[in-house]
C-alpha cells in the first residue's frame, strides 16, 4: 500500500512538473530581439529592470504594425492608449485583442509605442524609443514587459505591468493561473503528508 502511495503520489509530481513548467521554446525576429536589448541597455543605465518578452503584447504589436504598414512613414503617431474604454486610433482595437487572445480588462495600464522609420535602421529605431515623448514611459519602472513587432518601415512596442490590468493576459491565463496554484498547493500538501508517514 505505502509503495502504491509513493508511485501515486511521483506520477502526481512529474506530471504536475511537466504541466506547470514554462514554454521555453522561442521564435521572434533578429530585429525585435535588437531593439529590446537596446531597451534594456538604456533601462539599465537608468537602474530599472529589464523588460520581459510579453507573447500576448508581441501578437498585438505585430498586428499593430500590420495596420500601421500602409501609413505613411511621415511622423511618429504618438503613444496609444490601452485603457477600456478611451479612444485609441486603433479602429478595430476590440477585434485585434480577440485575435491576440487578450482580456481588455488586463490592458488598462499598458501602452502602444508606434515609430516608422524608413529601412528600420536599428540605432535610428532605438533613438526613436529613447529621446522621443516615448522615453518617460521607458523610463518608469511600472513597465515590467514587452512586445514587439514589425512591418515594413513600422516597430511598434506594447508596453505592459505586472498588475492584473497590465499584463494583457487573456481570461483563460488568469484562471490557468489560479488552477496551477491550486494544483500546486494539493501537491505540497500531498509531499507534506506523505513525509509524515
Amino acid at each position: 500500500m505505502a509503495s502504491w502511495l509513493r508511485l501515486s503520489l511521483l506520477v502526481f509530481a512529474l506530471l504536475h512538473a511537466v504541466l506547470l513548467l514554462p514554454n521555453l521554446v522561442h521564435c521572434g525576429g533578429d530585429e525585435e530581439d535588437s531593439l529590446l536589448q537596446g531597451i534594456n541597455s538604456y533601462r539599465q543605465s537608468l537602474n530599472l529592470l529589464d523588460l520581459e518578452k510579453n507573447d500576448k503584447a508581441r501578437c498585438l504589436a505585430d498586428e499593430v504594425a500590420d495596420q500601421q504598414e500602409d501609413q505613411p512613414c511621415i511622423s511618429t503617431p504618438g503613444p496609444m492608449a490601452t485603457a477600456p474604454g478611451s479612444r485609441t486610433q486603433i479602429s478595430n482595437y476590440h477585434d485585434l485583442l480577440d485575435k491576440c487572445g487578450i482580456d481588455e480588462k488586463t490592458t488598462a495600464d499598458g501602452v502602444i509605442l508606434p515609430v516608422c522609420v524608413p529601412k528600420l535602421v536599428p540605432t535610428l529605431v532605438l533613438t526613436n524609443y529613447t529621446h522621443s515623448q516615448y522615453s518617460k514611459y521607458l523610463n518608469n519602472s511600472k513597465y515590467t514587459g514587452a512586445g514587439i513587432g514589425k512591418e515594413d518601415d513600422w516597430m511598434v512596442v506594447v508596453l505592459t505591468t505586472n498588475t492584473p490590468t497590465g499584463t494583457f493576459a487573456g481570461a483563460s491565463a488568469l484562471s490557468s493561473r489560479i488552477w496551477a496554484n491550486q494544483c500546486l498547493v494539493v501537491l505540497l500538501v500531498g509531499v507534506f503528508l506523505s513525509l509524515l508517514n
